[in-house]
């Protein structure tokens, strides 16, 4: 399991005209099963997205996709994690 925990480097004027593309990024990846939970920080400098890898060249591609990563509107850090213990429900998207 992977956390992108993105920064943003511009302002919000900027990062709201990629918003569509970012949308359509995060809904092709639900789809696909890679993530299962996104959204913004708070107060919004940036967002969370937690995504399901095989390995971590594989987040790191997904990640490198995102068109915020692509037009540098924001910074990301990949963060790597093993779960170890989760609520019942999430049991399928472990």
């Amino acid at each position: 399991m992977f956390i992108f925990s993105l920064t943003y480097l511009k302002p919000i004027e900027e990062v709201e005209k990629y918003l569509p593309q970012h949308l359509d990024y995060l809904e092709h990846h639900y789809q696909t099963g890679h993530f299962i939970a996104s959204g913004r920080k708070v107060p919004r400098c940036g967002g969370i997205i937690l995504c399901r890898g095989e390995c971590r060249e594989q987040a790191l591609t997904i990640m490198q996709e995102d068109p915020f990563y692509v037009h540098q509107i924001a910074q990301y850090e990949l963060i790597e994690f093993t779960p170890t213990k989760y609520a019942k429900e999430f049991e399928v998207f472990i």
